[in-house]
């Protein structure tokens, strides 16, 4: 019985462990700008930096940088309850994408708030 007992426990942790996110900086993507990430093909990683100046609808944001606008998808665990103003620069992480009818957007995996310069 205790042998069933911690198997079924051993069973019941593996897929917890499996779960676990790192929550360090991704390395592997690219700077890109707006205007670059026009011409990337969809499904490039990638890294932004700018500012989300307006909500669209639901999870669909307005990003701006130096070179441009673009429309970036962010779902709501993503923010983790930080505040994100017009005026705050963030870094984004994203893969580029496109709906049906082919119109670009940037799909956010992850947002770091880039803290000024002093």
């Amino acid at each position: 019985m205790k042998l069933v007992l911690a198997f079924v426990f051993a069973v019941l942790l593996i897929p917890g462990a499996a779960n676990a996110q790192f929550t360090g900086p991704v390395v592997d993507r690219a700077e890109l700008t707006v205007d670059e990430v026009r011409e990337v093909r969809v499904g490039t990683y990638a890294a932004v930096t700018g500012q989300i100046i307006n909500r669209i609808r639901e999870d669909y944001y307005t990003f701006r940088d130096d070179t441009g606008e673009i429309r970036v998808e962010i779902e709501p665990n993503i923010w983790k309850n930080r505040s994100v103003g017009p005026e705050t620069t963030v870094r984004l992480f994203v893969e580029v994408d496109s709906n049906m009818v082919g119109r670009r957007y940037l799909w956010v995996e992850s947002m770091e708030i880039v803290e000024p310069q002093s």
